[in-house]
């Protein structure tokens, strides 16, 4: 499977700015067999499938995410 190395998630908030997280590739694999992405501080995980669908993973208690946007992130975007 050929999955990109980042992913860029983007979590809508109707009264503020959207918050744009960067999730990079891990060598883990989630329950559905898809790459674990996080972000560089381990808080913000997530098993993305090929297709881009998304399941947020907790990595600690009282989490609640929403659903984000998510898009590949190619080397030009990246910041």
């Amino acid at each position: 499977m050929d999955c990109p190395e980042s992913y860029e998630l983007v979590f809508q908030a109707s009264a503020v700015e959207d918050d744009t997280v960067i999730v990079r590739r891990t060598a883990k694999e989630g329950a559905g067999g898809y790459p674990i992405y996080e972000d560089e501080t381990g808080i913000v995980r997530a098993e993305i499938s090929e297709l881009g669908e998304v399941r947020m993973l907790a990595s600690g208690g009282h989490q609640v995410f929403g659903s984000p946007q998510v898009r590949a992130v190619t080397e030009h975007t990246e910041t």
